[in-house]
This record gives structure tokens, C-alpha cells and sequence, in this order.
């Protein structure tokens, strides 16, 4: 067994569904429970209302974000989302341990899909112990799932936004609407890497889970070794079961 080399990261990547369970009951405290429960220091979420009255006005990232003791940044994708709503805000949010230096939200390409989706990037400080803290970037994303032009539009973004920086290490996490065999995800594993790849990890529909649509991804890739993969096993909180990996960053060259 090879002795560690650097930190370790856990991200989890969770579509939380406003909160509301496959039975049918809406129960923000279980999902804090289900995030809280495997400790992450990066978290994901895809699905999340901020003050829409249909899940009672409440800002769902910053509740979860008091509930589970993470930091929290949301990424608004759509004013009124669909005609339940009424009224607040939707969209995909982060909530970390570390803390966030900078976060912006960009729009996905938008031409033939259900509604409009989001990437959130945020700029994170680790501290690697003694060390001099590092930037880590982290993207939390939710492609759409009615147009796979949209979600390859969307890959091949993601693609670009990543290759901006290519020597800051990133991770990409989030409810991608593909399978691992996509074209979406194949353009993805062009510049990324895909934690999991080449298991099978299904994390749709939460109750009997069928195919995998939610990822954890890394690069650059020589940075980054995975320590472990894996779905968390919860059949209720939402319609999806999130996914979890541990990864460990790597000395970069000198």
C-alpha cells in the first residue's frame, strides 16, 4: 500500500429535489441528515428553491448550510421556476467546510431545453496543514435533461471554463442528465477526469436506482488520485441518491 501523499478532499454531488422525498413528504432536516452523515468538505446540490412559496418561502441553501455547518453559495438558474412556484428563486447551490474566496454563477447554453440551468464556480482556500493555503476551484452544475444538444453544449463548456486555468486544481461535480457511455460525458473525459469510471454507479430513480446520471469529476488529472467512489444509500430524501468521492491531491511539479 502506497503511503499518502497529500490532503484528501470528499465531495458529494446531490439533486435534493426542493427538499421533497420519493415519499412524497418535504423534509429539509433529512437531507441535512443524509449530507451530514458522510462529513463532506464539498457539497454539490442541484434543485434548490430560495424563498419560493411553494416550499414555504425558505432560502433552502442557507438552511441547509445552518443545519449542516458548511459555508454556502447559490446559483440562481431560473426567477420563477415553472408554474407551481410562485414566485422565489431556483437554482443550484455549494456548501463547503473551506472557505470561499470569490463564486460567480455563468448560464449553460440555452436552445432547446425544458428551462434554463446554471454552472456555479467558486474559488475555495485550502489549507493543506502547515502548508501555504491553495486555491481549489469547484463547480456545481445541473444539466438539463430534455435536449442533448444542450447537455453537449454544456460539456463542451465546461471543457473551456476548466482550460482557462489549467494548472489550478478543479473539481466538477453535479446532476449531468447522461449516462457514463454519453457523448456529453465522453467530451467531458477529453479534459477531465471521472471519478467512478468504468463502475457502475446508478444513482436514478432513488428508489430502485437504474442508471447513473450524477458525477464527481477532477482534473488536471495527474493532480488528482481517487481514493474512493461510491452512492450513498438513501432511498427516500430524494429522487435521487447522491454520489460521493474521495479524492486525494497530488504534489504538482516544482
Amino acid at each position: 500500500m502506497q503511503p499518502q501523499q497529500g490532503p484528501l478532499v470528499t465531495v458529494l454531488s446531490y439533486n435534493i429535489h426542493i427538499g421533497i422525498g420519493t415519499d412524497e413528504k418535504s423534509a429539509l432536516e433529512r437531507t441535512a441528515a443524509v449530507i451530514r452523515s458522510v462529513t463532506p468538505d464539498l457539497v454539490s446540490l442541484q434543485e434548490v428553491d430560495r424563498m419560493a412559496l411553494r416550499t414555504g418561502g425558505v432560502d433552502q441553501a442557507a438552511e441547509l448550510a445552518k443545519m449542516t455547518g458548511l459555508r454556502m453559495a447559490f446559483g440562481k438558474a431560473l426567477d420563477q421556476p415553472g408554474i407551481d412556484a410562485k414566485g422565489g428563486e431556483y437554482g443550484v447551490a455549494i456548501l463547503t467546510r473551506l472557505p470561499i474566496r470569490w463564486f460567480r454563477t455563468r448560464p449553460l447554453p440555452f436552445t432547446r431545453g425544458y428551462e434554463t440551468r446554471t454552472v456555479l464556480e467558486a474559488e475555495l482556500e485550502w489549507s493543506k496543514g502547515s502548508d501555504e493555503p491553495i486555491p481549489l476551484r469547484f463547480y456545481a452544475t445541473h444539466f438539463d435533461n430534455a435536449s442533448a444538444d444542450d447537455r453537449l453544449a454544456s460539456a463542451k463548456m465546461l471543457v473551456e471554463l476548466a482550460g482557462v486555468n489549467p494548472v489550478i486544481p478543479c473539481l466538477l461535480a453535479g446532476d449531468l442528465n447522461a449516462a457514463p457511455d454519453s457523448d456529453p460525458l465522453k467530451t467531458l473525459a477529453s479534459s477531465w477526469g471521472i471519478a467512478g469510471a468504468g463502475r457502475e454507479l446508478p444513482t436514478f430513480p432513488a428508489t430502485s436506482p437504474s442508471r447513473q446520471i450524477d458525477y464527481v469529476l477532477f482534473r488536471p488529472n495527474e493532480r488528482w488520485k481517487v481514493i474512493e467512489t461510491r452512492v450513498v444509500d438513501e432511498p427516500v430524501a430524494s429522487d435521487h441518491r447522491p454520489i460521493l468521492a474521495v479524492l486525494e491531491l497530488l504534489p504538482g511539479r516544482r
